[in-house]
């Protein structure tokens, strides 16, 4: 690779990538985001993950051999 091709890729990628700021911070306070997000009431299970497991109990009660493998795959 001579001199030339060199100094064409490195336009190339001066080009494509932005340049870095010194110091990436966001551009507003996310401390006040994170506490409203904190203060909601937690969200319920929706009614597929209590089937789900209740499927797994029933599972497991009609074939307790199947108790390794599926501690196997957690």
């Amino acid at each position: 690779m001579n001199e030339s091709d060199q100094e064409r890729i490195a336009k190339l990628l001066q080009q494509a990538l932005p340049p870095v700021e010194a110091d990436p911070a966001p551009g507003r306070d996310l401390w006040p985001a994170v506490l409203r997000k904190l203060d909601k009431k937690p969200i319920r299970a929706p009614w597929y993950d209590w089937a789900l497991a209740a499927g797994l109990v029933a599972l497991v009660a009609v074939f307790p051999a199947s108790i390794p493998v599926l501690l196997y795959y957690l």
